[in-house]
């Protein structure tokens, strides 16, 4: 899968996560995490993508806490 503006969005990617292949590939990342029946990192706020529980249980936690 081929991603347009990789620099501009590695620039805004969320990932905390240093050996992400995708990092900066917004599509290539939401294909991987999809599949894995995850949710990527810019769904969620600052302190719960440090968590790296990609869950929608932990994705609605983090939007409880943020509201």
């Amino acid at each position: 899968m081929s991603c347009p503006n990789k620099e501009k969005n590695q620039r805004s990617c969320r990932c905390t996560y240093s050996g992400c292949s995708r990092h900066g590939l917004c599509c290539e990342c939401i294909a991987y995490h999809n599949r894995a029946g995850e949710f990527p990192a810019c769904f969620f706020s600052q302190e719960g993508e440090r968590t790296w529980d990609r869950s929608f249980a932990s994705l609605v936690r983090d939007r409880e806490r943020n509201r």
